[in-house]
């Protein structure tokens, strides 16, 4: 799904949503989910800043009738997002009262004590932090979209599930199965890069059953696959080829190999 067709999924889904929130609200989100895609874990602290602060203000013009303007700094975000607990219980959900507020309180508070974005923070920003920005943002918005469009929980998630900020236009997504379109590269190359892929799902360390990598690359002997192709890519450290579990999973150096000379040549 291209940048543009992910925008206008999420623009439909939250249509009723009044634009000068929406636009921030899509652009901030996709803008999270490209910086974890990328690898840029401090950009992913900045992006959830500013996720919370255009969610914060929708939730106040919502629940309230106003809301802090977009050229006022918000001095204190987590007591902001306490007052929301007050608003009348019988008059809007809790979840955009109670729920969402507290979990854009912590997520900011962990965009602020975390390292992200500042210099001589306590802790660096990784890969685990960003991953929790991402989650959390995630069901914030999966709950925005539950409520205004009346999706499912399960519904909403799935397409923010579709949403994949790295664009691998060499992959196809074909009836259960991923292909590499491109025929001249040979089996060590289509495993790097499907195992690439895999690293989309937003878990740290996702890895692809071996069975799966065998049948989508199409190579014509299992055992020998193992033995010429993951065998040696485990000792070069470029996947970690864990035979107990059956399961490959690309290490950072495998990353690297495919960003710097896989997709450079694409």
């Amino acid at each position: 799904m291209s940048t543009r067709a992910n925008e206008l999924a999420l623009e439909t889904a939250l249509a009723t949503v009044p634009k000068r929130f929406k636009t921030k609200i899509i652009e901030n989100y996709i803008g999270l989910k490209s910086a974890f895609a990328e690898g840029q874990f401090d950009a992913c602290g900045v992006r959830a800043g500013k996720f919370c602060e255009t969610m914060l203000r929708f939730l106040q013009d919502h629940l309230t009738g106003t809301s802090i303007l977009f050229t006022q700094k918000i001095s204190n975000l987590a007591a902001e997002c306490a007052k929301l607990e007050q608003v009348p219980a019988a008059t809007h959900p809790e979840s955009l009262r109670v729920m969402i507020p507290r979990a854009l309180s912590f997520l900011y508070t962990l965009r602020n004590k975390r390292g992200f974005a500042h210099v001589g923070g306590d802790v660096n920003a990784n890969e685990i932090d960003a991953v929790a920005c991402l989650r959390i943002a995630d069901w914030c918005l999966c709950e925005v979209i539950r409520i205004f469009h009346t999706l499912s929980l399960e519904e909403a998630q799935a397409l923010l599930d579709s949403i994949a900020a790295r664009q691998l236009p060499q992959i196809w997504n074909v009836v259960g199965r991923r292909r590499v379109l491109d025929s001249s590269l040979g089996y060590k190359e289509q495993t790097l890069l499907l195992l690439y892929s895999e690293t989309d799902s937003g878990i740290p360390n996702a890895g692809l059953p071996i069975e799966d990598l065998f049948d989508w690359i199409e190579h014509p002997r299992l055992p020998d696959y193992k033995k010429d192709i993951l065998r040696p890519l485990h000792k070069q450290r470029l996947i970690e080829y864990d035979q107990d579990t059956e399961v490959a999973i690309i290490s950072p150096l495998g990353k690297d190999e495919v960003e710097t000379k896989l997709l450079a040549t694409l």
